[in-house]
């Protein structure tokens, strides 16, 4: 679990260490030129690997963000059995954001915090009403809206504004696998824990609305898969935010053991390719080129989140592999980066 921090935590970091989202201070202005947009949402109170993930897309500079929405969990859930998921999520990325120097707090949006009734009724929030203007302001850059988690803010955004479908893409980390692709661990359930958050949502945004859908299903993401030796090794002495991601890991660990469960030397950082297929595009004919996919109709998904043929849908891109060598590579040298800029004079 994502431990909530101190609304008014001071991690110590001096003003001359602070820097504006965007800014990169230890890059030179030519390789701060942002290509693509992306609003990241992700329930920063679950499973810590959305940390990772957002840490990983503040430090690309072919990214700009102007948006991050902190989104719910399942109510009830165990990491935030709470009623202020959204609103604690956004407390998390805050800390997060000040423990790497980066002023940009005004670009946090606290999502709505339950999801869908069914897929026609949005929650008309500041957070969807964010997402619409977002897909609206007039910038040639592509719009990437990467979501880890559940999908109850965009799916009111589109159904607030249908318009916006044709103006973004929608990079998902969610929905169980697909008929003759992927393998299906043993003991997972028919439907998959992200599409569940709201699972309306997701019948709504697959369903009933246009937009282009990446999607990264669970036997994709599950492939982000990295030892904790090498976090360890690799991460953990990476400055105070190397440290920090780590040990929010660790914390995952104990609380499983509490719980009389092991959970071995591997953690899957689920939410890194959001970063991957975004942010690490090929300089020529920009694209993912290093990952997989094959492109199907999209399908329906039924009240219990399975899916439903749809041969009629429009085409969508069903992530089969995904470049864990370019991902986690990256992300390191990218710390290593903000680690040693902020440990000098």
């Amino acid at each position: 679990m994502t431990r909530l921090p101190a609304a008014d935590a001071d991690h110590g970091i001096p003003a001359h260490k602070r820097w504006r989202l965007g800014a990169i201070p230890w890059l030179d202005e030519a390789e701060r030129a942002p290509r693509t947009r992306v609003i990241v949402d992700n329930d920063f109170m679950g499973d810590p690997d959305d940390l990772f993930q957002l840490v990983h897309h503040l430090l690309s500079p072919s990214v700009e963000i102007p948006l991050i929405v902190a989104s719910h969990l399942h109510a009830g859930e165990p990491w935030d059995p709470s009623e202020n998921q959204a609103a604690n999520a956004a407390l998390v990325a805050r800390d997060v954001m000040a423990r790497m120097g980066v002023d940009g707090e005004d670009r946090i949006v606290v999502g709505a915090e339950h999801a869908l009734v069914d897929p026609a009724t949005p929650r008309d929030t500041p957070a969807a009403r964010a997402i619409i203007a977002e897909a609206l302001r007039d910038d040639p850059r592509p719009l990437y809206y990467c979501a880890g988690g559940g999908l109850t803010d965009l799916a009111s955004a589109l159904l607030l504004e249908p318009a916006i479908a044709h103006r973004m893409t929608l990079v998902w980390i969610g929905g169980s696998e697909h008929e003759g692709l992927g393998l299906l661990a043993p003991g997972v359930p028919p439907a998959e824990y992200n599409l569940t958050i709201d699972t309306p949502s997701a019948r709504a945004v697959f369903g009933d609305t246009a937009i282009p859908i990446w999607q990264i299903p669970r036997p994709t993401y599950r492939q982000a898969l990295v030892t904790m030796a090498e976090l360890r090794v690799g991460i953990r002495p990476l400055g105070a935010v190397g440290a920090y991601l780590y040990d929010e890991l660790a914390v995952v660990g104990t609380m499983l053991a509490q719980h009389g469960m092991n959970a071995g030397e591997t953690y899957v950082l689920g939410d890194q390719p959001l970063v991957l297929l975004t942010a690490l595009q090929t300089a020529f004919e920009p694209d993912p080129a290093s990952s997989d996919y094959v492109t199907r109709p999209t399908p329906r998904i039924d009240a219990d989140g399975l899916y439903v043929d749809n041969p009629d849908g429009r085409p969508m891109r069903v992530y089969t592999q995904v470049d864990n060598r370019l991902t986690f590579d990256d992300m390191r040298a990218k710390l290593a980066e903000l680690a040693a800029w902020q440990a000098a004079p």
